[in-house]
């Protein structure tokens, strides 16, 4: 953690040099002392200071200087950092002006030049300020900072990508939050720049786009190789599964992700029925864990990276990647997973991502202090989402088609539902609009056994109801059921075009899919138990067919 800031300023070399040396050889164990003769280059280090996060515990400030008085000067700094202590550096002359500035900026101390010796009129004074702000220090959060309208989804977009790949950030809201309009205004930023991504070492994207955030984190957005044992698509469960026994089986192993790790259970805020985990367990830390055992045993992992098609060659499988690259694969697992199905209804997609969220409530569940939020579903996920955002919200409802949840919903969460006071569950009940400004304000609901209509408040609406695989993509002439799931296996034997597309002299191995060399895990495969510990079975199990397959190429 960098130290925190003595920060000197004065324009004559002579007396800055003195006060510099004379504050290093008492402080410098503890504090960093940083000086200057420019206002101008004083205010450009500040405010590269303030966008790293970084500290400044006291201003020593020349009063009499050509760009600007030491008062006026203290004025801007405590604008940046409003904790910092204020000394203003003065002549006998200025004294007048020093007593009126303890009043205007609330000086802190006025020390008179020359300050010899230090050990009696320098150092007690900045002492006794030190220990003052030190007692009232509490450390800035050392990060990635993100600021933006609290209704944007580009911003939501960002906000995920970032707590996916469990990246922590800071968010302020440039209209609402006093530090995102200081921020805002010191960096100049205007309305079109939103929302914009500040990094650690204080440089800043304006519109970022994923991949450009990727690269500044440290995210491999580029392969190392061009030919792989195994690529596997899709890092939920059943990918981060196959990766981690890929890896550490001696398989070279490349796990692609469009989004984030984890899936839908990375955004799970618990998880209580996973296998050795009595307590539950987040879904974030669930992929946490296993991405750190996946890159242990040496998979590379690409993201945010998206796979447009996969083509033949010879017994090579070329995956094509969404910015036109290739990636040569002896073997694919495809555990893409599934998307929240879309709710087709009036003005849900004009506020998607204003107000409006396919899951996502472990990321926005802290905008929804002291409101009244809606759930959408009757599912696991669903019950674990109204669960944590009830830590948040003033009132979650849970609306459903059927009468309760008894059919759709864990035993365990149900009864966690039932004895939280302020989570409601509405039966029956069916959304007719969303409604709204520039963001979700009301819901218009109906009762299905009644048909009586009303118009609810609603500050945010959380969806989960059911899911599609997200397949759309996959050619070749894989066979897929109605729903667009995979099949493999035996399975395939009921479709009439399976003889016709398989011309292995063997039957597909369980998890195969009808292009052999090619195989499904998790919830994208048809006839999956849609639960997170079969997924990371699947998972698993598909490395063995793997090897099973690359033994006969």
């Amino acid at each position: 953690m960098a130290l925190p800031i003595i920060f000197s300023i004065d324009d004559d070399p002579q007396v800055l040099r003195a006060i510099s040396r004379d504050l290093k050889s008492h402080y410098r164990d503890k504090y960093r002392i940083l000086s200057t003769t420019s206002v101008a280059e004083a205010m450009e280090s500040l405010l590269e200071l303030q966008n790293r996060g970084e500290e400044v515990a006291i201003f020593i400030s020349d009063q009499r200087m050509p760009e600007m008085q030491g008062v006026d000067f203290l004025q801007k700094a405590m604008k940046m950092f409003p904790f910092a202590k204020r000394v203003l550096l003065t002549a006998y002359s200025d004294t007048e002006a020093a007593i009126k500035a303890i009043n205007d900026v609330q000086l802190d101390y006025y020390l008179m030049k020359p300050w010899d010796p230090p050990e009696e009129k320098l150092y007690p004074p900045i002492d006794e300020l030190l220990r003052d702000w030190q007692g009232n220090y509490r450390p800035e959060f050392k990060g990635i900072k993100v600021i933006g309208y609290q209704f944007s989804p580009k911003a939501h977009e960002i906000k995920d990508f970032l707590a996916g790949n469990l990246v922590p950030y800071l968010w302020f809201d440039a209209e609402s939050n006093e530090t995102g309009r200081q921020i805002s205004e010191n960096n100049n930023l205007c309305p079109v720049d939103f929302p914009v991504v500040i990094f650690e070492d204080g440089s800043l994207l304006k519109t970022p786009s994923l991949i450009d955030i990727a690269e500044r984190i440290g995210l491999n957005p580029k392969t190392k190789q061009q030919i792989y044992d195994v690529v596997i698509i899709g890092a939920g469960p059943a990918g981060l599964a196959a990766s981690v026994y890929g890896a550490s089986e001696g398989l070279s192993t490349l796990l692609i992700e469009r989004k984030a790790p984890g899936g839908q259970a990375g955004t799970s805020s618990r998880i209580e029925n996973y296998l050795g985990f009595p307590t539950g367990l987040s879904g974030s830390e669930l992929t946490r864990r296993a991405i750190t055992q996946a890159t242990r045993f040496g998979t590379e992992f690409l993201s945010p990276q998206f796979v447009k098609e996969i083509k033949l060659k010879d017994k090579y499988k070329t995956v094509v990647l969404g910015d036109g690259s290739e990636v040569n694969a002896k073997a694919v697992v495809i555990t893409t997973g599934v998307d929240y199905r879309k709710l087709e209804t009036a003005g849900i997609e004009e506020f998607a991502g204003k107000g409006i969220y396919y899951g996502a409530a472990s990321t926005e569940a802290s905008s929804c202090g002291n409101k009244d939020v809606y759930v959408l579903g009757g599912g696991n996920s669903a019950g674990q989402a109204a669960m944590y955002l009830s830590k948040f919200a003033r009132n979650v409802y849970i609306l459903i088609r059927r009468n309760d949840l008894t059919s759709s919903m864990s035993s365990y969460l149900i009864d966690q539902i039932a004895g939280t006071e302020n989570i409601a569950v509405m039966g029956c009940t069916e959304i007719l609009e969303a409604q709204g400004g520039d963001h979700l304000e009301h819901l218009k609901l109906v009762d299905l056994n009644t048909s009586e209509e009303r118009t609810v408040p609603a500050d945010a609406l959380f969806i989960f109801i059911g899911a599609k695989p997200f397949t759309e993509w996959v050619g070749l002439e894989i066979i897929k059921n109605k729903k667009g799931f995979i099949e493999t296996g035996r399975e395939m034997k009921n479709y009439d075009n399976f003889k016709e597309i398989w011309k292995v002299n063997r039957d597909p191995y369980l998890l195969e899919t009808s292009s052999p060399g090619i195989f499904a895990a998790g919830d994208v495969r048809a006839g999956a138990m849609n639960r997170v510990t079969s997924a990371v079975g699947e998972g698993s199990m598909s490395i063995s067919f793997v090897h099973q397959y690359l033994s006969e190429v």
